[in-house]
């Protein structure tokens, strides 16, 4: 057999890449110091790859940014505005990532989307009646040079035609179809140029494949096939699948001249059932994805092999990762301080590579001892378990997932309760972690400082952003989350059931990396968590301050989770955690309690056949039974951003919040007509300006966007929010944008006071 992957991490060992691109956009190194940086990570990740004997290394897969953005930039796919700043290649390319602010010049970046059923998040490219795709870019042919140099056999990969053309947005009158000769001709070009440098195979990927394909898409898909693989000359093309199965095509895929399907077998069945019933030709290569790209557990290989030879498959077979490796962590070996009946069971990226070197020698009869050596290990896996969880748990019924009275009763208690104006303005949670609460955090974490130094510091930081909120009229205040290192660890730190890596970092998009928690065990809650900071940020103001909690399928969602019991049971163990937290900030007075859910959709199958019933029928509930026991005069606020929320608009409103911010400002908010259509219940708080760009709307650009949504949604039912919570951002950006936002909605509220009298 024959050894590949899909894809590797691209962040570097220790967030290299980070460090070097915001060095950049800080004009603290110069371009060829960030390109010098990239191009020494690709060469250490080629080199671990071919030291772990992995056959066909890929190219292409490693980014300054984004993949699809990369994809688009390649093929020309650069609308207007951005050509006309008149930047150089590279900031053109971040400008299309981040926005672009002069003093002369502002505009915003692309809209950002999840990255199918990751955490991982894409930047949406954007086509227009002017755009004119072409190959442009030479970024895929430098890195194959740069691997042919180093003794590397590259496997070419990029976003493939049919994936590019279903996540991009259109914007004119004309459509993907359109586009779709354009696109074919482009990557005719590709296949051109990789012949002449000799590559022997390339990776188009090919994910879209996994949705419910209309009678269109599968034209559209069939169309750009059967045009493009007659060009492919000596070009091996191989469509690379990933996430889902392919069952809307897969009869088509195996009659079409690919020379390698790569498919998914660890995140569904099935594809193991289309393989048995249809078959698979002999003159194709299956890459079959055993080894699973998106958690950490090490893979059972007894398993994988009666998975394999179960297929009965008679051609050639490449063994590969389920998806790319830049879901996982680099190298579990760091993880010096996890006990090691966890840490021996772990697989970050580099042991997936043995584990697919090991499982080849098995195939090939030269074993060396790692098939015992597995099923030994599998023995001796022992997660935690508690009995009053499972009690606790087996206990529920209908009435804990449901809160009285109705969310229009308690609409009216609560706006007799708080008194607020129209168009109440706050923001989603966290305000900069700037360096010094991030040495803050590092001092105790070596023991430099006592825990009642760093939580004086953090005391002072609230006091401070306390009185920033209130001068600038923020309505209802926040404490801003210095003391948490992410919205998810955090929580997991304090929670019984996790455990916790030193380096495992996870790019979640960008320059931004997050280090997920492992669930190893049962979760419970075995004290408060953020009581004692919400409460002294309460006293310290006589405005109204949110309690800060991540919902418990965030928290799920954004963890590496054990395998041995259901996503469902997981979920609900985290529920009753979060609920305890949620009565004990209303027992301290606090009247409004946010839960952040923005993985919300994050899991949600690919097939909308399969949603309710895999997914929605128990992560909704287990929203409602965080809040199901607070008292009417308490508001419940939560908080979603960066996906696709529109087809799923009424199990958000089943979530039974009182009000929901969304991420809408990077899409234009094209969210509001779908809430309107939808005749959505809950207070809204359409998030008005992006915080994951640097550049600051002015006051006017705001009121324009306010009055847009006004325009459609009642007055009564809106809020004024970022769109999300503002950690990454400098303190004089984020304090400057809050300071026109609560401006905007000031005066947007006047005008409609001055309307409409007292509302």
């Amino acid at each position: 057999m024959t050894t590949s992957i899909i894809g590797f991490p691209r962040i570097g060992e220790h967030r290299e890449l980070k460090f070097a691109t915001e060095h950049y956009w800080k004009k603290r190194a110069t371009k060829e110091a960030l390109l010098t940086a990239a191009k020494n990570l690709r060469a250490q990740h080629w080199q671990k790859q071919q030291d772990a004997d992995i056959d066909l290394i890929p190219v292409g897969d490693f980014s300054l940014f984004d993949t699809t953005l990369d994809a688009a930039f390649a093929l020309n796919v650069v609308p207007a505005r951005y050509r006309a700043l008149g930047l150089s290649a590279l900031d053109e390319y971040f400008s299309l990532a981040r926005g672009y602010q002069s003093d002369t010049e502002s505009v915003k970046a692309l809209p950002m989307k999840k990255w199918f059923n990751t955490n991982y998040h894409y930047i949406v490219p954007e086509f227009d009646d002017q755009t004119d795709v072409k190959l442009v870019g030479t970024k895929l042919f430098d890195e194959i040079n740069e691997a042919k140099a180093q003794g590397i056999s590259p496997k070419a990969a990029i976003v493939g035609p049919f994936t590019l053309l279903k996540l991009s947005r259109f914007i004119g009158n004309k459509q993907a179809a359109d586009f779709a000769p354009a696109t074919i001709s482009a990557y005719k070009a590709i296949l051109a140029k990789l012949g002449q440098q000799k590559v022997e195979w390339l990776q188009l990927d090919e994910p879209a494949l996994d949705f419910n394909l209309t009678a269109d898409d599968k034209a559209l898909f069939l169309s750009i096939y059967g045009e493009l693989l007659p060009a492919k000359g000596n070009v091996k093309v191989l469509l690379q699948n990933y996430f889902g199965d392919i069952r809307d095509v897969y009869e088509d895929v195996i009659k079409l001249p690919f020379d390698g399907i790569g498919l998914d077998f660890v995140e569904t069945d099935q594809n193991i059932a289309l393989v048995k019933k249809f078959g698979f030709p002999e003159d194709k290569v299956l890459f079959a994805g055993v080894v699973n790209g998106k958690n950490i557990w090490r893979n059972h290989y007894a398993t994988t092999i009666d998975t394999l030879h179960s297929l009965n498959v008679k051609g050639p077979i490449v063994l590969s990762s389920s998806c790319s490796l830049q879901h996982v962590p680099y190298d579990a070996a760091l993880e010096t301080n996890l006990p090691e009946t966890v840490q021996q069971h772990l697989a970050f990226a580099y042991e997936k590579l043995t584990e697919i070197k090991e499982l080849d020698q098995i195939l090939n009869g030269e074993d060396q001892g790692g098939l015992a050596k597995n099923t030994d290990l599998f023995s001796t896996i022992q997660h935690p378990k508690s009995a009053a969880v499972t009690e606790r748990v087996n206990q529920l019924t209908d009435v804990d997932y449901t809160r009285l009275p109705a969310r229009a009763e308690r609409e009216t208690i609560q706006q007799d309760e708080f008194e607020l104006p129209a168009l109440p303005t706050t923001t989603i949670g966290s305000f900069p972690q700037t360096k010094d609460v991030r040495q803050n955090r590092s001092k105790l974490r070596k023991g430099e400082i006592t825990q009642e130094e760093y939580d004086q510091f953090n005391r002072d930081k609230i006091k401070r952003v306390i009185e920033f909120q209130e001068k600038a009229g923020v309505d209802v205040l926040v404490h801003g989350e210095y003391e948490r290192n992410d919205m998810v660890e955090y929580f997991g730190e304090k929670l019984d059931g996790f455990v916790f890596t030193q380096n495992g970092w996870v790019q979640s998009y960008g320059t931004r990396g997050v280090k997920p928690p492992i669930i190893w065990g049962d979760v419970s809650r075995n004290a408060p968590i953020t009581v004692e900071t919400t409460v002294y940020a309460k006293n310290l103001t006589d405005k109204l301050v949110k309690g800060m909690l991540t919902g418990p399928v965030t928290i799920f969602n954004w963890s590496f989770p054990r395998e041995d019991i259901t996503p469902e049971e997981s979920v609900t163990q985290i529920a009753l955690a979060i609920r305890d937290e949620v009565q004990d900030l209303e027992a301290h007075d606090i009247k409004i309690i946010q839960i952040d859910e923005p993985a919300l959709r994050e899991n949600l199958p690919l097939r909308k056949t399969d949603w309710y019933k895999r997914y929605l029928d128990w992560a909704v509930p287990a929203f409602r039974l965080v809040h199901s026991g607070v008292k009417p005069q308490t508001q419940i606020h939560t908080h979603m951003c960066y996906s696709e929320f529109g087809d799923i608009i009424q199990a958000i409103d089943n979530l039974d919040a009182d009000v929901i911010s969304f991420e809408a400002s990077r899409s234009d908010l094209s969210l509001i007509d779908q809430l309107v259509a939808a005749d959505f219940q809950t207070e809204v708080g359409p998030g008005v300006y992006d915080i994951h760009s640097p550049r600051i709307p002015s006051v006017d650009e705001l009121e324009t966007i306010i009055n847009k949504i006004i325009a459609k949604l009642p007055v009564s039912k809106v809020w004024i929010n970022p769109d999300c919570g503002l950690k990454t951002r400098s303190e004089t950006e984020a304090f400057e944008a809050v300071t026109n936002m609560v401006n905007a909605a000031k005066k947007v509220r006047s005008q409609v006071y001055e309307t409409n009298g007292s509302l």
